[in-house]
């Protein structure tokens, strides 16, 4: 089974790449895998605290990425040649050891900040606390085997994706 890692910063558009995938290829999200095991916790107001508070924000990660992990290695249990699972916190968590594969999705900072702020309602205190939780960007591509630019139109989306599917089934 080849094990790919879906990532990229928040707000760069992982979500539509996982939509175009699972299309086509078993796809799972981390972020989901770890709500579950918050249950029915008001997220955003737990965000505000633990974004404000990283003695809390610790704390919480040392609860949920080991769930999280746990969950991601089950997965890798099933009988497909391919599976991919978004993993927004790849790197923060050191989950990229767990993959044969990275895809990368870039989008620049300003758009990222923009489509938050539009996405969750977020001021641009709330929303530039989130993206600067995390490590930049242009840390984060060199150790990808794949980068799709995001900075364009649903339309140029699809189109890097479809090349990326093109260029993935070479490799299975």
């Amino acid at each position: 089974m080849l094990k790919i890692a879906i990532t990229g910063n928040i707000a760069a558009g992982k979500s539509q790449v996982e939509n175009i995938l699972a299309k086509e290829f078993p796809v799972y999200d981390a972020d989901k895998i770890a709500h579950k095991f918050l249950g029915n916790v008001d997220r955003r107001k737990l965000g505000a605290e633990v974004f404000a508070d990283p003695q809390k924000k610790k704390k919480l990660e040392e609860y949920i990425h080991p769930k999280v992990k746990a969950e991601i290695l089950k997965i890798f249990q099933q009988d497909s040649k391919v599976v991919f699972v978004s993993v927004p916190l790849l790197f923060e968590t050191n989950f990229d050891t767990m993959f044969d594969k990275i895809l990368f999705i870039a989008s620049d900072e300003k758009l990222r900040l923009e489509r938050l702020m539009r996405r969750n309602n977020f001021t641009e205190d709330e929303a530039l606390l989130r993206i600067k939780s995390q490590i930049p960007q242009d840390e984060k591509i060199p150790k990808s085997d794949w980068v799709i630019d995001n900075n364009g139109s649903i339309e140029d989306l699809n189109r890097q994706v479809s090349i990326f599917i093109r260029e993935l089934s070479s490799l299975i």
